[in-house]
């Protein structure tokens, strides 16, 4: 049964990375239709953000009451309610309020899905499972661009996506018993785990702020390399435009490609080898920013920044249950994604702004910084694990 509830997830992976790509997708023809500006685009993304946030941090005390496969089942049906509404809106007002709902269903599942995980799978999983998302992050764009020739294409590629997402919706209420089987034994140990924890408090381990900072700054190295990268070759390595584009397009291709290979090593090695030898890729690829070599050795640079990430996130997150006991696990993972989700927020913008008021020159060293930050916390969130355990 573990194996045909896995199946159900990665299925879940894909559907969680459809939507994340569609509006920069569809914008261009979106705002013509609703007759917004171009920067109309990061209202929406932020609200979208903002709302995951939210229910990240709420997960952990949603997840308890209702259990995993409720809530997920539930919060993949807000995010297909929400795709489907995108379809037939007519006010950029009306999107705004679906992008709430779209934020907090995505939210709430991704919590409960990779404490899930990290729970009752091997770690190889959680690699493949985040392989699974990039796929769905890919798809939606290339179904999208199917329809966009057409007149009101962008509302027939909400509607498909909504469409996916209502047949898994129609899958995971059909398993919901399944679900329930396995959450009763996890709830029997939770509850074995809430005698010995009971006076222990989440925040009160010291183990959980560098583990948030950690999570804080791979987020914002991933979003800030894939949202500047190409303006830091256009501008400051004079690379055209469009070979700029297709070269941190590899970015990403790395990354899921990174863990399709990650969850293979993984059998062979523990996570935090396996996250340390990503941090030296990332190095290295950075190093290729800086150098005075030609050019494509410098795109090549962000390949090796895309496998560097590739093991780092899921291997973090699949290590959870293991920093903080299976008690803490659900109420940390929410906690995790939000300041995952609050790095990718917030740091590219402000590199945006000193990138205004010094250079793009600065985007090796502004990556650089949050990777020394983030080795930091990770040696020393794996220092603390070891003494816990001595």
């Amino acid at each position: 049964m573990l194996t045909f509830i896995l199946m159900i997830i990665y299925l879940a992976f894909i559907s969680l990375g459809l939507p994340d790509s569609l509006l920069g997708s569809a914008w261009p023809i979106m705002r013509v239709d609703l007759q917004m500006p171009f920067s109309a685009a990061g209202i929406i993304s932020m609200i979208i953000t903002g709302s995951t946030i939210i229910s990240s941090f709420l997960s952990g005390k949603i997840i308890k009451r209702f259990g995993t496969g409720k809530v997920t089942s539930i919060s993949v049906l807000m995010t297909a309610i929400s795709l489907f509404g995108f379809s037939f809106s007519i006010s950029f007002y009306w999107i705004c309020l679906l992008a709430i709902l779209l934020g907090l269903g995505a939210g709430a599942v991704d919590s409960g899905l990779n404490n899930f995980v990290a729970l009752h799978y091997k770690a190889k999983h959680m690699s493949w499972l985040h392989c699974f998302w990039g796929i769905g992050a890919t798809a939606g764009p290339l179904i999208m661009s199917l329809f966009l020739a057409a007149e009101n294409g962008w509302r027939k590629g909400y509607l498909l996506i909504a469409s996916i997402q209502f047949v898994l919706v129609f899958i995971l209420f059909l398993t919901l018993p399944i679900w329930r089987n396995f959450e009763i034994n996890t709830k029997e140990d939770l509850e074995n785990n809430n005698i010995n924890n009971a006076k222990k408090s989440l925040f009160s381990m010291p183990i959980v702020k560098v583990t948030l900072v950690s999570f804080f700054c791979y987020c914002a190295i991933e979003m800030t390399t894939g949202l500047w990268g190409s303006s830091y070759l256009v501008d400051t390595k004079d690379i055209s435009a469009d070979v700029a584009a297709k070269w941190v397009s590899l970015f990403y291709l790395g990354v899921t490609v990174g863990r399709l290979f990650a969850g293979f090593i993984s059998m062979k090695i523990n996570p935090y080898t396996l996250i340390r030898l990503g941090e030296v890729t990332i190095m290295v690829g950075i190093i290729l920013f800086i150098l005075p070599f030609n050019p494509t050795i410098c795109m090549v640079g962000f390949i090796l920044v895309g496998l560097g990430c590739a093991p780092i996130f899921p291997c973090m997150l699949h290590d959870t249950p293991n920093k903080v006991g299976k008690n803490f696990s659900q109420s940390m993972m929410g906690i995790q994604m939000a300041f995952a989700y609050m790095g990718s927020t917030l740091m590219p913008p402000i590199f945006g702004v000193l990138a205004t008021i010094i250079d793009t020159s600065i985007f090796p060293v502004y990556i650089f910084i949050l990777l020394i930050v983030m080795v930091v916390c990770v040696e020393k969130t794996n220092k603390l694990l070891k003494g816990e355990q001595k």
